[in-house]
């Protein structure tokens, strides 16, 4: 697309919008700091109480990680994602139609109209300069083939697992295990289902015992957060040095 550019030049004298006395400043140009904060890089102001300690300091830049948060169809994937998720996170939610009602289970999930056709995204900033990128993938096997995109470049998995359908499971670990990529496995505790321990599902599915496996609430943040963080440390023991 071609632009025009005028001939007509701009004055020097005309001063930035910031220095024409507008909210925040004096009649004299200087800044009162009463609706300005602190001017971060690439030119975002935010008030300095909501900017954490490695925001403020320009020399030291926090450590981003990507994270995939994969399992079954309607484990909860997008329900952990939009728990944790400090930013609007990004769905791609669907109507549940009748043409996949022969392909998509509700037995456990009857209440499921939506379902993510391509993934979700979130943002979570853990221990000040730790920034984790939550990648959710699709659940339906139609969808499966975007996940080696996905996968890529993450650091580890959250893998989701719902006991009620234990069966769906062992694709998506039989997948982390031959790519080789560090993984957990969080069982989402559905409400008024039957609770089981930790060793017990990992004795159903075969988990390594070096694989940590927890038991938790994907609506519930803190326990999303110590699966986060099992993950991390997981995934630093797990890579080499």
């Amino acid at each position: 697309m071609d632009f025009a550019v005028s001939d007509e030049t701009v004055s020097d004298e005309t001063e930035p919008p910031d220095r024409q006395g507008g909210e925040g400043t004096d009649p004299g140009g200087g800044d009162t700091g009463a609706a300005r904060g602190t001017v971060l890089p690439g030119g975002v102001d935010e008030p300095e109480d909501c900017l954490r300690p490695w925001q403020l300091d320009r020399t030291r830049a926090p450590v981003a990680t990507k994270i995939v948060v994969a399992g079954g169809f309607g484990v909860g994937k997008t329900t952990l994602v939009t728990t944790v998720s400090e930013i609007s996170p990004l769905e791609t939610e669907a109507l549940m139609t009748v043409a996949s009602e022969e392909m998509d289970d509700l037995t456990a999930t009857p209440d499921k109209s939506t379902t993510t056709v391509a993934m979700d995204f979130g943002r979570i900033t853990l221990d000040d300069d730790l920034v984790l990128y939550l990648f959710g993938t699709p659940g339906q096997r139609r969808f499966w083939f975007m996940w080696d995109d996905l996968v890529r470049g993450a650091i580890g998995a959250v893998v989701l697992v719902d006991t009620r359908r234990l069966q769906d499971c062992f694709p998506v670990l039989d997948y982390f295990e031959s790519c080789g990529m560090p993984y957990v496995v969080a069982v989402n505790h559905f409400e008024g289902t039957e609770k089981f321990a930790a060793e017990d599902v990992r004795d159903a599915l075969t988990v390594p015992v070096h694989v940590p496996v927890l038991v938790m609430d994907a609506r519930l943040r803190i326990p999303v957060v110590e699966t986060l963080l099992a993950l991390v440390g997981h995934a630093l023991d797990a890579t080499p040095a």
